[in-house]
């Protein structure tokens, strides 16, 4: 070959490079477009009518607010929200909207298990709430051998920043009846599209080892944290406001097949307050952040 020919050759080899390289990066800067991340946190926030002494809501609100302040989720499933707690938060965050109902008379009455979501963000397509139970759309009803109504809130949101859709259910299960745990989960799975990126957030009640996380594994969701984590002695999220956290990781934040999971923590925020360590509740609030994927992925 001439120096003429391997000019030419070396010319069409870096031109090939150029319009290749430009059109990965135009994909790559497509599918980041496309997969805008989600901020998720899953936060029992300890129901403000318990008399908790040192521990009372009034006492802790504020470093609770601080919390969802710092983290600032897209999506923020609550557990244990008395009305008065959800309209202080709401208070506070004013950029927030919710949906969910009061467990005893589907109304305001007794504790909500609200999705908050960003309005700037998020459209509101339906939503709803279902109790635990052999009849779901009755308020107040339970069964199952749980003596607490339990119920799931849950919303069918449009991502204005994506253009896609997605749901999301909020859950707190019975903390004493296994057989009440394992019928809620089955309850779940069967309302739940699986044609649709799905997030479920709560407070299960249960260790990864029991029936009713197993169920929830083996259904397609995976559990956003043990996805990035290897399992410790130190991943505990219930801790009866000591801070303790050796026991199991009770709250969880699982997503569908359609999500890449792009981050997880526990978060263990507290305050000294006279040389004590003040928790913004007795559980460790599970945050994720996640991604719809590509047609392509």
């Amino acid at each position: 070959m001439n120096a003429q020919n391997r000019l030419l050759s070396s010319v069409l080899v870096i031109t090939l490079f150029a319009v290749l390289s430009c059109s990965t990066t135009n994909l790559i800067k497509k599918e980041e477009k496309d997969a805008v991340p989600i901020k998720v946190m899953t936060f029992n926030i300890r129901y403000g009518g318990a008399d908790d002494g040192i521990n009372s809501w009034d006492n802790r609100k504020d470093i609770t607010f601080e919390v969802i302040r710092n983290y600032y989720p897209d999506l923020l499933g609550m557990q244990e929200a008395l009305k008065f707690q959800l309209d202080e938060t709401l208070n506070q965050f004013p950029y927030y909207n919710y949906v969910g109902v009061g467990r005893d008379n589907g109304k305001t009455e007794g504790e909500y298990a609200p999705v908050l979501y960003l309005r700037d963000r998020f459209i509101v397509d339906t939503s709803g709430t279902f109790w635990f139970s052999e009849t779901p759309d009755i308020p107040g009803s339970k069964s199952w051998g749980n003596e607490i109504t339990r119920i799931s809130s849950w919303a069918r949101l449009y991502d204005k920043f994506t253009g896609k859709a997605l749901e999301i259910y909020n859950l707190h299960l019975d903390h004493k009846s296994m057989e009440s745990r394992i019928k809620s989960a089955q309850l779940l799975l069967k309302k739940i599209n699986k044609n649709i990126p799905t997030i479920i957030t709560g407070d299960f009640n249960s260790s990864e080892d029991e029936e009713t996380i197993k169920l929830i594994l083996n259904n397609g969701f995976t559990d956003t944290y043990r996805f990035l984590h290897p399992k410790s002695e130190h991943e505990g999220t219930y801790h009866r406001f000591s801070g303790d956290d050796t026991g199991s990781k009770i709250d969880f934040i699982f997503v569908s097949k359609h999500f890449r999971i792009l981050g997880s923590d526990i978060i263990k925020t507290y305050r000294l307050t006279d040389d004590r360590k003040l928790y913004p509740s007795d559980h460790f609030p599970v945050t994720a952040e996640v991604a719809i994927k590509s047609s392509a992925e």
